[in-house]
């Protein structure tokens, strides 16, 4: 059993970097933690800038590594105010940041057979899976317990497309708007 948990409630374990991803799989892991009755467990997990070896050289390491865990709590706080806001989640929530890489940090939380752990699936192009590490493929393979892994939302791919717009300095084309079928529904 981790060191993280002394008590015997069901858990749901998500991993939270504040990409829009993770912001899915963070509103998807509350759902599934209250129709489970368990407790929700956000984990932001972070490694210093260049690796654990720079830490080791510097002398002044320690007080890097103090404002870079505190800026992973400024990050998790952020992010379970976008997703929760003042509500928050409607289940028990202990939220944690583990220094360690994302995969390896989330399997140790999620350590025991009756947890569920959510991950958000990430991009699924072929290049940039072999440009980044993927945290889920490493939960799905290394975790004990079942591992939820949440597909991009519909909007991610939307507002990519934007950002490729921009990014070509490419003009707007008011047609497309008319053309686009329309998503909300009149009367509301």
């Amino acid at each position: 059993m981790s060191g993280y948990d002394s008590s015997g409630a069901p858990r749901v374990v998500v991993g939270v970097s504040g990409s829009l991803g993770s912001l899915t799989a963070l509103g998807r892991a509350a759902h599934e933690a209250r129709c489970r009755g368990a407790e929700l467990w956000p984990v932001l997990a972070w490694e210093p800038p260049g690796g654990e070896r720079v830490t080791s050289r510097s002398p002044m390491s320690c007080v890097q590594v103090e404002e870079w865990q505190a800026l992973a709590r400024e990050r998790l706080l952020y992010a379970l105010g976008d997703v929760f806001g003042e509500r928050g989640p409607g289940v028990a929530m202990c939220a944690l940041v583990a220094r360690g890489t994302p995969g390896r940090a989330l399997v140790e939380v999620a350590d025991r057979a009756d947890d569920v752990l959510v991950v958000g699936a990430g991009r699924r192009a072929p290049w940039h899976r072999a440009l980044n590490r993927s945290v889920s493929r490493y939960c799905l393979a290394h975790a004990d317990c079942p591992v939820l892994a949440v597909p991009p939302s519909p909007l991610e791919s939307e507002l990519a497309a934007v950002h490729r717009r921009n990014a070509w300095r490419l003009r707007l084309d008011a047609r497309e708007l008319a053309d686009s079928p329309e998503r909300v529904p009149p009367e509301a």
